[in-house]
């Protein structure tokens, strides 16, 4: 993550630095084109479109956190393993199952379902009508627990 950081820095620095020197170059021609301006722009454009890629690179980073925490805590609420904050009970858990009244699961059958879940995602936007009948019902005939609900 600091690398991600310090070139985030870096990146935003040269950008600053291009766009003083284009004002700087501008000014010391008084207004008329020239080429000291011109190669200015141009170095200008490139630091500008360098600052974007560490922005996008920052982003994609903070969004692949944002997704593995919030599989992290999913799996720990599915599988009770999720804690409390500020809340004094004598095990230090949530009463996972209290507010869904759904019992917890393993973490292997979280990840399967979540597989087929991602599964059926990536067949709808295909547009693929290839997505099992039983589906639309709710259930997946390769997992036996959801003909039981």
């Amino acid at each position: 993550m600091d690398n991600i950081v310090d070139s985030l820095n870096k990146a935003y620095e040269k950008f600053v630095i291009a766009s003083a020197d284009v004002l700087e170059s501008k000014e010391s021609a008084g207004g008329v084109k020239a080429s000291l301006t011109d190669a200015a722009l141009e170095n200008f454009k490139e630091k500008w479109e360098l600052f974007r890629v560490a922005c996008d690179q920052a982003e994609e980073f903070v969004e692949s956190v944002k997704q593995r925490i919030g599989s992290e805590c999913l799996v720990d609420e599915a599988t009770g393993l999720a804690t409390t904050t500020g809340n004094n009970n004598s095990a230090g858990q949530t009463a996972v199952g209290a507010a869904t009244s759904l019992p917890p699961i393993s973490a292997v059958r979280l990840e399967q379902m979540s597989r087929a879940v991602r599964w059926l995602v990536l067949e709808l936007q295909r547009g693929s009508g290839s997505a099992h009948s039983s589906s639309s019902a709710g259930f997946d005939p390769r997992f036996s627990e959801d003909s039981t609900q």
